[in-house]
């Protein structure tokens, strides 16, 4: 493997708590979508793998990795003829307002991706979260931001997880050999990026709805937290 400079992270159950972030902004999402309608809404968030009566989301479901077109398709599908029209509009507007309102870093993860980069990691953020649901969201997390030279979402032209051109994209943009990256991400999706993109090291994290069972098989090493990270890179 070649040594691993380039560090290109997930962001929603990686350095942003899932559950505190995005339970609400389902909730948000699916009563919009729903217009109004509190007993529709629940069925939308079952659709989504998202159980409203535990707020329990399913490792994999629409609701925990898809972006917005996965997630109005869902919903689409699942309203039929009650869809409304500006359904891709609704989801986009629910990612961008509620990240705005709702985004909270796991705790620690702000002083690690500081300390990654004093060493002279190169460091990206690639999420199926919009463009403005991302820098909504970072937003809420003080000069974080300023430490991340690359960062996509699903509308910035590259695709979305687990399609490679996330990271095929901070590979270019950092100048680094794709085998010198490592993916970090809580989702399949994330490890399936890194290795649709070549990526030298995947490492799964558990700060979201993925078990380690789910992960394993798709991941180099699968860690609690990006606590553990600086330990599995020296190693």
């Amino acid at each position: 493997m070649s040594r691993i400079t380039g560090l290109l992270f997930d962001k929603d159950g990686t350095i942003l708590d899932f559950y505190k972030t995005w339970i609400p902004i389902n909730r948000d999402m699916a009563i919009d979508a729903a217009g109004g309608d509190a007993i529709l809404a629940a069925e939308l968030l079952r659709a989504g793998g998202h159980d409203p009566d535990t707020n329990i989301v399913a490792p994999g479901a629409v609701l925990s990795a898809a972006g917005v077109i996965g997630i109005a398709k869902c919903f689409a599908d699942a309203l039929g003829e009650r869809a409304p029209p500006d359904l891709v509009e609704i989801v986009s507007r629910n990612f961008r307002d509620g990240g705005g309102k709702y985004a909270t870093l796991i705790e620690g993860a702000s002083g690690e991706i500081a300390r990654f980069g004093a060493l002279g990691y190169r460091l990206g953020l690639a999420t199926n979260d919009t463009v403005a649901g991302l820098h909504a969201s970072m937003g809420r997390c003080g000069d974080l931001v300023r430490h991340f030279e690359f960062m996509v979402g699903c509308d910035s032209g590259h695709g979305a997880k687990p399609e490679p051109g996330m990271g095929l994209a901070f590979a270019a943009a950092t100048g680094l050999h794709p085998s010198s990256c490592a993916i970090i991400g809580d989702s399949i999706h994330d490890l399936e990026m890194g290795t649709r993109a070549g990526f030298g090291l995947r490492v799964g994290v558990l700060t979201g709805p993925s078990l380690r069972e789910d992960l394993e098989p798709h991941a180099d090493v699968v860690i609690d937290s990006i606590l553990e990270l600086a330990d599995v890179l020296r190693a």
